[in-house]
């Protein structure tokens, strides 16, 4: 199994330097290899037996021209061209998922990967980690790797707030028993903008929602950034303090949802949950903040890892089972039912709960795909 373990370091200010140089580095390297893509295609988009001879630049071509890129890990340019093959079979495997684009210094995430060659990533000791490059750098290993675990890569980032965080991808031996789901111990769950979701067992989530409760000083904060120079630091002191308004609502959801996820993957063996597109539903729904501010996705690929690591199943039905228009008695569909409606009453007489309703249709749902009775 391959499995991430994400920790705080603290570099020291020649890493730091360098840890930014490589950021750019990677950054650059990508959007020339971008550019080159395109200029080649855009020259030969008309003849494609002769757009599929055509040879890409490469990061080592790069470094004959820009001798400055050979301060850096040479494996962290290597990889920018892999995740830039990444973005571009992704765009042809799905459209919708967008085009390549240019990575901005700015806006876009600060970070680079690096592989392990002969033990060029490894742990000195439970403050000390090797890294290529930057040598030894101080760790906050707050949790061990397993035994006997492989290092793969590792991916180095840096938070709007200033810190850097590891991300040490491993492989190791996992002894996985599968466990057969019975109807009892599988659980649907319905999405709901108020509370996150609710389960097959009419219970909420209860999200504490907050991203709402950190608007007020948010807004506050912003209005405050919006009228600082560009340039000036006073500008960006407060930034910094908007980024940690920001990243302390995302650390309290990330906690809440693993919490929760945890809790589901221990007590259940099964959970069927539907496959929402969650962008397309902020972005037409009026319903942004709540469903951004909810995670659904991350719930569900919190729980996707945390069941497999188990033995057990996470099932996805298909975004067009009609979960909230079927009564779950007589299996009869509603063919015309408003959002507002919240309960609403079946030609068979149930008074059904639209979101209880769903979630049970999609436990049923996810007991047949199972091949449960």
């Amino acid at each position: 199994m391959n499995k991430a373990f994400k920790y705080r370091i603290y570099p020291s200010v020649e890493q730091e330097v360098l840890i930014n140089k490589t950021f750019g580095c990677v950054r650059f390297v990508y959007n020339r290899m971008l550019a080159n893509r395109k200029d080649i295609y855009k020259q030969f988009k008309d003849d494609k037996e002769a757009l599929k001879r055509q040879k890409y630049r490469l990061p080592a071509d790069f470094k004959k021209e820009f001798e400055w890129l050979k301060e850096v890990d040479s494996l962290a340019l290597a990889n920018a061209q892999l995740h830039l093959q990444t973005a571009y079979n992704n765009f042809f495997r799905d459209p919708s998922v967008g085009f390549p684009k240019f990575k901005s210094k700015h806006q876009d995430k600060k970070s680079y990967t690096t592989n392990n060659q002969g033990g060029t990533i490894r742990l000195i000791d439970p403050t000390t980690i090797r890294l290529p490059k930057l040598k030894d750098v101080r760790i906050k290993l707050h949790r061990s790797l397993p035994k006997e675990a492989a290092i793969k890569s590792a991916t180095i980032s840096k938070t709007p707030t200033g810190k850097y965080y590891v991300s040490v991808l491993v492989e190791y031996e996992a002894n996985i028993k599968s466990v057969e789901p019975t109807p009892e111990t599988v659980l649907g769950l319905d999405y709901s903008s108020p509370s996150l979701f609710v389960d097959s067992q009419a219970k909420p989530a209860d999200y504490p929602k907050f991203y709402r409760k950190a608007e007020a000083k948010l807004k506050k904060a912003q209005r405050k950034l919006s009228k600082r120079k560009k340039g000036s630091k006073n500008r960006e002191k407060q930034r910094l303090k908007v980024a940690k308004l920001h990243e302390k609502v995302a650390n309290q959801r990330k906690d809440f949802l693993h919490q929760l996820s945890r809790q589901i993957a221990n007590a259940w063996t099964a959970v069927a949950i539907e496959d929402l597109n969650m962008r397309g539903m902020a972005q037409g729904l009026k319903l942004a903040k709540s469903t951004n501010d909810n995670g659904f996705g991350m719930l569900k690929t919190f729980l996707s890892y945390k069941l497999a690591e188990q033995g057990k199943s996470l099932v996805v039905i298909d975004k067009w089972f009609p979960s909230s228009k079927l009564c779950r008695f007589c299996q009869t569909a509603q063919s015309e039912l408003a959002l507002s409606a919240r309960v609403w009453n079946c030609s068979c007489g149930a008074v059904l709960d639209r979101d209880t309703n769903a979630a049970i249709n999609i436990k049923n749902e996810g007991c047949r795909m199972l091949g449960i009775a």
